[in-house]
């Protein structure tokens, strides 16, 4: 079996709570999400949500906990 190569271009992109995907760079963002700036191919976007997608809690239930300790 054949398997197939993705040669798209990707954005990584981040909703407000800071979650972070990627995103085909031909395809609108969807609403709730923003690029960050970085763009490239799969791996290359992943490497990079990897790097600073540190701690996966919403940005909200972090803020939460931080006021309720």
């Amino acid at each position: 079996m054949e398997e197939s190569v993705d040669t798209r271009r990707y954005h990584v992109v981040v909703n407000d709570e800071e979650q972070y995907s990627i995103w085909p760079e031909e395809a609108d963002v969807p609403a709730g999400w923003r690029p960050v700036g970085v763009t490239g191919d799969r791996a290359t976007c992943l490497a990079h949500i990897e790097e600073v997608w540190t701690d996966m809690r919403p940005r909200s239930l972090r803020e939460w906990l931080a006021a309720h300790g």
